[in-house]
């Protein structure tokens, strides 16, 4: 995969299964997650140059971006704008 102008393809990290206090979380109650690993950045656009890179750790939105599955894994493609910090 190789995005486009200035969208990141994300793979998001796997929702938690338990709480801190060690109670498991149902199916139904789990929360969207918003952190994930970028895999593929895109070049950038109107020659301004890409923030994140390949490998970063990130924090982005709730609702951010749009889903794939590719190959059997579920990946975000999102604008550069839809991530709020590098961890």
């Amino acid at each position: 995969m190789r995005p486009i102008n200035d969208r990141v393809v994300i793979k998001p990290a796997p929702a938690e299964e338990k709480t801190k206090g060690g109670i498991i979380i149902p199916d139904t109650a789990k929360e969207k997650p918003q952190r994930g690993e970028v895999i593929a950045v895109g070049p950038g656009k109107d020659g301004n140059a890409m923030t994140v890179k390949k490998g970063d750790v990130v924090l982005y939105g709730k609702y951010a971006g749009q889903e794939l599955n590719y190959e059997g894994t579920d990946y975000l493609i999102m604008r550069e704008d839809d991530i709020l910090i590098i961890l």
